[in-house]
């Protein structure tokens, strides 16, 4: 795909709603060369050549790479959450997530990506953005968990934001075994079989 590469900067009536669509444009772009592609060849210079685009026009938008991924990241996400209502299961969202991302391994490199970003100096807006995501994903979860040990199906002594940060943990690590050896992980399963160990009300 060969965008139009007219002087984006430029201020003039119309300019936003051009830059915005624009911008929009980049990122459609971005994500399906992620999930065709991953992320190795992922530099501004190289994603400008592969959009038919300068290097300037698209710094004009992602001043640098971590500003570019953290925004396909944050599109892809917000597909997801307008995609249609799935189940309400801390575990079981995740098994079903992991079912998703088979089809898209580029998006899952990606997420480690970043995930690896974010624990090295130089990526502070990748940090946050990480932290806050993981804030966010253990307090979601622990809502979900919460509400299955009221229905019974959880046990209710079990705290509620370690059994998140513990969904988290398996999830995350499954997909990076997931990517460096496909044929040998099949994450859906075994958040299954984590769902499954889970005891519910009166076991010990």
């Amino acid at each position: 795909m060969t965008l139009p590469d007219d002087d984006a900067a430029a201020p003039r009536r119309g300019g936003y709603r051009k830059g915005t669509e624009r911008r929009a444009q980049i990122l459609d772009e971005m994500i399906r060369m992620v999930a065709e592609q991953g992320v190795d060849a992922s530099s501004l210079r190289s994603v400008a050549e592969a959009l038919g685009i300068t290097h300037a026009a698209l710094r004009h938008y992602f001043p640098s790479r971590d500003d570019l991924l953290l925004a396909v990241y944050r599109e892809h996400e917000v597909r997801e959450k307008s995609a249609p209502e799935r189940m309400k299961s801390a575990i079981g969202d995740m098994r079903e997530s992991a079912a998703r991302n088979r089809e898209v391994p580029g998006l899952v490199q990606l997420y480690t990506t970043l995930a690896a970003d974010a624990v090295q100096e130089g990526h502070p807006s990748t940090r946050d953005f990480m932290r806050e995501r993981f804030t966010r994903l253990r307090a979601d979860l622990a809502a979900l968990i919460e509400a299955d040990q009221r229905a019974g199906r959880i046990d209710a002594g079990l705290d509620a934001v370690d059994l998140a940060s513990l969904s988290i943990a398996a999830s995350d690590g499954l997909q990076v075994q997931w990517l460096l050896d496909p044929e040998a992980v099949d994450g859906e399963r075994v958040l299954r079989l984590l769902e499954r160990l889970v005891p519910g009300a009166g076991l010990d």
